[in-house]
């Protein structure tokens, strides 16, 4: 439940009895809230097995200690301990994060556990008559004192206690590459490193303030970009001043080249606006790959362009600033085994994509639209690059694009949404209900392929290099958890050696850790990583323009 949906439970405070009609007709009571008052000194141990309450008042009463065992109370969200002999209070109290609502005042309590800053939904904090430290009190008393010492609490918790690093994540085997016949191996690395901008507190209550600062978060980023070492590397949500000023910088020094372009919104911002705004980078090893060139997808221009005076369109997909960027590579030596040995240089260009879809669930039909954009633009591309560079190329058969596709990025959509069925399948329907039923006219003219049988269709036959990997979720917060996060492939080119695995799930109950980011998890997103095989048919290959060219295959 967020905190600006949370009603006081002060109001609420109320019961009713129930009449002998209501009774005899077999109405059953309802409750979710329990009062015990008067001079209790110690309540009974079956209190905590009540996890069905919401609300529990212990005001007023004579308690001199609350046992540890209260976390079982997970959904309570109003907990009041008024009044009361309180002299200290368990480090559990902090795992109780549901709460909005803890009154302790007027108690003797002199100290506070360190563990309360982790009640990041906390709205209203008690602490009125108890003697507590004057810095304390400094900090509770002054404009907006609850959020401000629970922030303190929680920096100075993990600053001040070791933590549990996180499990490697394992390394999961898929295949193993053919020795015996000519191909190319390289790895590719998905990754949001959540820009500055967006990691506030106000977001990510649970992780400590000085663990969401850029300078802390960045190194740990580039560590493990770095440690993965892939070939090519497909960021969101990097900052334009970043991109430049960090790495860019930083994974040149690595034998790295990369394109960058900022959402479409840079656009129309002042110089230092734009340097904050977040945008898609592709970096490339230079010993494997070369540049041959690189475009930008804006989606709210191509909208504008194909709306035809549709209101849905303009009103809905138009506004709405995402891009994905498009890296023609060309491969070098490096990338193909070098056991193999060609009395000429082969050729062979492979078409990364990297792309960020818009991320709120009211708008599933904008997600689908910009992934049947992104398909649209991506064979128009294919098709103008294919012919300039084998000039008189149409395509291979059966409309298959000739080029080898790499998609990777952050779609903000589950693995049963239209955007990973319209991708997966190749279709979708022009009735699937992530359209919402809106009345985009001329859907079709989103469609790389004609439209078929009451289907929008694309020519890229497509994989999951997750697909039955048992990753079950690429993103980890607090109200969410789930794969977004994907890394697709042109099924017809190349196939998957390995990938890497997914978290350990028990490190996340056993560190208590809630959601990320956290001291030890820089983004809020996990990064994919996968090995492909591309073989080569070098038997077949072309001359065009006084070059050779490497016409790709399966086996």
């Amino acid at each position: 439940m967020p905190k600006e949906k949370y009603e006081s439970s002060k109001d609420r405070r109320q019961h009713r009895i129930l009449t002998p009609e209501e009774v005899a007709a077999g109405k059953k009571t309802k409750w979710e809230a329990l009062e015990i008052t008067g001079t209790i000194r110690n309540v009974s141990p079956r209190l905590w097995n009540l996890n069905h309450l919401t609300a529990l008042y212990l005001n007023d009463n004579c308690l001199q200690r609350v046992p540890a065992e209260i976390c079982r109370l997970t959904n309570l969200l109003y907990l009041d301990l008024s009044a009361n002999k309180l002299r200290s209070l368990p480090a559990e109290l902090g795992d109780m994060v549901s709460l909005r609502e803890l009154l302790l005042n007027y108690n003797h309590l002199r100290a506070l556990p360190l563990e309360l800053g982790r009640l990041f939904q906390l709205i209203m904090l008690g602490l009125k008559g108890n003697p507590l430290p004057s810095d304390l009190l400094t900090i509770y008393e002054d404009g907006n004192g609850t959020q401000r010492l629970l922030t303190q609490l929680l920096d100075n918790l993990h600053a001040g206690s070791p933590t549990v690093m996180p499990p490697v994540r394992p390394w999961l085997h898929l295949a193993h590459p053919e020795r015996s016949k000519p191909g190319a191996i390289f790895s590719l690395m998905c990754y949001n490193v959540l820009c500055d901008k967006y990691a506030t507190r106000q977001l990510y209550g649970y992780c400590p303030s000085w663990a969401l600062d850029w300078e802390y978060r960045r190194k740990g980023i580039m560590d493990e970009i770095i440690n993965n070492s892939a070939d090519i590397i497909c960021l969101q949500e990097v900052e334009t001043e970043q991109y430049f000023n960090f790495f860019l910088l930083q994974l040149k020094q690595q034998g790295y080249d990369g394109v960058f372009s900022p959402k479409s919104r840079a656009k129309t911002m002042g110089e230092h606006e734009r340097k904050h705004v977040d945008g898609c980078a592709i970096f490339f090893r230079t010993s494997k790959f070369s540049l041959v060139k690189e475009h930008l997808v804006e989606f709210n221009q191509v909208a504008m362009a194909n709306a035809e005076g549709c209101e849905d369109m303009l009103n809905r997909v138009m506004t709405k600033d995402n891009i994905g960027v498009i890296a023609l590579l060309e491969m070098r030596e490096g990338c193909i085994d070098p056991s193999f040995n060609s009395e000429s240089t082969p050729r062979q260009l492979l078409m990364v994509a990297n792309a960020h879809i818009h991320w709120d669930p009211e708008f599933c039909d904008v997600k689908l639209i910009q992934i049947m954009m992104l398909m649209k633009e991506l064979k128009k591309f294919q098709e103008e690059e294919s012919h300039s560079f084998r000039p008189g190329s149409s395509g291979s058969q059966n409309d298959q694009p000739a080029i080898p596709l790499l998609l990777a990025g952050d779609f903000n959509s589950l693995p049963e949404s239209g955007v990973i069925e319209y991708l997966a399948k190749g279709k979708i329907s022009l009735n699937h209900s992530d359209f919402k039923e809106m009345d985009y006219k001329k859907l079709f003219n989103f469609s790389s392929s004609p439209e078929q049988n009451g289907h929008i269709s694309h020519s890229f036959r497509l994989h999951s290099a997750y697909e039955n990997t048992h990753m079950d979720f690429t993103n980890h917060t607090f109200d969410f958890k789930g794969v977004i996060d994907y890394v697709f492939y042109s099924s017809d080119f190349m196939s998957p050696l390995g990938v890497l695995g997914p978290m350990n799930c028990d490190w996340f109950e056993s560190q208590k850790v809630v959601g990320c980011p956290n001291p030890n998890v820089m983004s809020d997103h996990f990064s994919l990583l996968v090995e492909f095989e591309m073989p080569l048919n070098f038997s077949n290959s072309v001359t065009g323009g006084g070059n050779s060219h490497i016409v790709l295959s399966r086996r």
